[in-house]
């Protein structure tokens, strides 16, 4: 793969003689050349920006130095082995950048980076360019930096990694962060530990010492669906949640197990609330028939048991959502998250909005709910708390 660098600071660019990368230039897997732009500036003092059209704070870059680089580096009618290159311009607002673009980008015969800097360069220099190669404008994350340079390091990295025979041990790929999971899944990458097996206390989880790789490998696959679906739920394909879920409605013969279910989730609930009145752990089994005969209530069910439920009903123009439960030996692996979201999802069109209710010492269920989009929205009695979000239609 040949790589081309345009920017106004060459040495920025120095890393991608460091450590593998360096090694993959030395053995002919990667060619990496770095360009100054200002060579391609015309006047005396290499001038490569100037203020923008219609006002405003910051300075543009000039479309003439670029312009004249790419018609140097991507000759109008010219292909690389047939193959037009790809521009890839960082700017954060591009399109985000994925594991899944890195392997896209990993196939690509040429990459040229263009590392915009001020407010960024002139629009007619990209649209130009396409007319001659693939443009790509990609973004590292939502934040800004001063300049293009450190997301064309982070996007190099990423992609030349993935090229066959820049790995020592291809086997390393398969396991990390991102890497896609035959369920669909994009998940995070499990603990990983090292020898002593005992340092300032803290020990290696036995199951790692076992030599049981059947059991090892299943607690890394655990610990991996933990981890995403706490730090990363947008990531994790419902269907990676537990080995064999079902979301439907309730049945009149889920009462039974829907109550054992209730009282076992609002125990906790109630050592995290001390003095609150919890309806839930008072309720007889016929109340929650009536509940659910009445509410819209969805469980989970797996492998013969009821693991997971939620209950809304209309309350005005809002979507009234409450006893989301979760069996406490699968908690954490975001079947949680996914019961809120079908609840949302069943509310009729007439509602403008979503509201719950939790402990005020419920800080795991409230920063669930934070994440999900919900608010604070007051106290309407002691100990209890208000959530609300708005619903985005259409």
């Amino acid at each position: 793969m040949r790589i081309d660098v345009v920017t106004i600071f060459p040495d920025y660019l120095a890393p991608l003689e460091l450590s593998l990368a360096g090694k993959a230039r030395d053995k002919g897997l990667l060619d990496v050349r770095v360009h100054d732009l200002r060579q391609w500036a015309t006047d005396r003092h290499h001038t490569v920006d100037d203020t923008p059209y219609g006002g405003g704070a910051g300075m543009v870059m000039k479309p003439e130095p670029w312009g004249a680089a790419f018609d140097e580096l991507i000759p109008t009618g010219s292909t690389d082995e047939g193959t037009p290159p790809t521009v890839v311009v960082t700017t954060p607002s591009g399109v985000p950048f994925t594991q899944a673009l890195a392997r896209e980008l990993a196939g690509r015969e040429r990459l040229v980076f263009a590392c915009g800097r001020y407010e960024g360069i002139d629009q007619r220099v990209l649209d130009d360019t396409r007319g001659r190669a693939e443009v790509l404008e990609v973004s590292i994350g939502d934040y800004v930096l001063n300049g293009g340079e450190v997301a064309a390091l982070a996007i190099t990295e990423a992609v030349v990694r993935l090229l066959p025979g820049f790995m020592g041990n291809p086997e390393s790929l398969t396991e990390e962060s991102h890497t896609l999971s035959d369920s669909g899944s994009s998940l995070l990458e499990y603990p990983v530990f090292t020898k002593p097996a005992s340092w300032r206390g803290h020990d290696v989880p036995p199951v790692l010492l076992s030599g049981d790789h059947g059991a090892i490998s299943a607690w890394r696959r655990e610990q991996a669906v933990r981890r995403t679906a706490e730090r990363r739920p947008d990531l994790v394909h419902p269907a990676v949640l537990l080995d064999d879920v079902e979301v439907r409605l309730v049945r009149p013969s889920d009462a039974g197990e829907l109550f054992t279910l209730q009282r076992a989730c609002w125990v906790q609930e109630q050592q995290d609330n001390p003095g609150v009145v919890i309806p839930a752990l008072t309720e007889s089994l016929g109340d929650v028939v009536a509940w659910a005969a009445q509410a819209t209530v969805l469980v989970a069910r797996s492998a013969g048991r009821l693991v997971g439920a939620v209950r809304a009903s209309p309350r005005g123009d809002a979507w009234d959502i409450g006893r989301l439960m979760v069996a406490p030996d699968l908690q954490g692996r975001g079947l949680g998250r996914m019961l809120l979201e079908r609840i949302e999802a069943a509310a009729p069109p007439e509602a403008t909005s979503y509201e719950l209710f939790t402990g005020a010492g419920s800080l795991r269920n409230q920063k669930m709910y934070k994440k999900a989009g919900y608010r604070l929205a007051g106290s309407p009695e002691p100990g209890v708390v208000r959530l609300t979000k708005a619903r985005i239609t259409g």
